[in-house]
């Protein structure tokens, strides 16, 4: 059986993470959206789910990646030959002030792409980056509801500290707790 040609190596998947750039908002929009359609259909307001404006969201991606608001802020996606099919994005954590640590404030794949890899490419992509800045661990909020994230954070070896918070969504309230992972010396 002759396989269709593909380019690079045989035997290699042609995947990778990058840091995003500007032109990748279209793509990071899509991806969220469809996510969170997706997975948060139990967890958020119908009116933010369909409400969605994808022009509003590419545009703040865009600003976020163009004028990040410190070197610490960052966002990669992942892509699958040329198609991007996930995200992640992170930032100095706001909680966890003199600690030096780096919050992860998105990460999806588009479930569609789901259980290839993606997850964890961009999870050790962000790990990465926050070890080059010298912070001793990643921090990250979770929906109390969302449980294949929890399944995959503690696959990962992430665990829950104990910390709450309550997101305002709008319409509903919704339960949050604080994972974390610190990095080996």
């Amino acid at each position: 059986m002759d396989l269709p040609p593909f380019p690079g190596p045989r035997g290699r998947a042609d995947v990778s993470v990058r840091p995003a750039v500007a032109d990748d908002a279209e793509a990071i929009a899509r991806v969220q959206v469809v996510t969170w359609r997706t997975a948060y259909r139990e967890v958020l307001p119908a009116a933010v789910l369909d409400g969605w404006d994808d022009t509003a969201a590419a545009d703040t991606w865009r600003r976020s990646i163009a004028t990040p608001p410190s070197p610490a802020h960052r966002v990669l996606v992942a892509q699958e030959r040329d198609v991007t099919v996930g995200l992640a994005a992170c930032a100095p954590a706001e909680d966890a002030t003199g600690l030096g640590l780096l919050e992860i404030v998105a990460l999806a794949v588009e479930p569609r792409w789901g259980r290839r890899g993606h997850g964890s490419r961009l999870l050790a992509a962000v790990a990465d980056t926050a070890r080059d800045l010298s912070a001793p661990g990643l921090t990250m909020w979770l929906a109390t509801a969302d449980a294949v994230t929890a399944r995959f954070l503690t696959g990962a070896g992430w665990a829950h500290d104990g910390a709450t918070r309550t997101l305002d969504a709008g319409d509903a309230l919704v339960p949050q707790e604080r994972w974390h992972s610190w990095f080996d010396e």
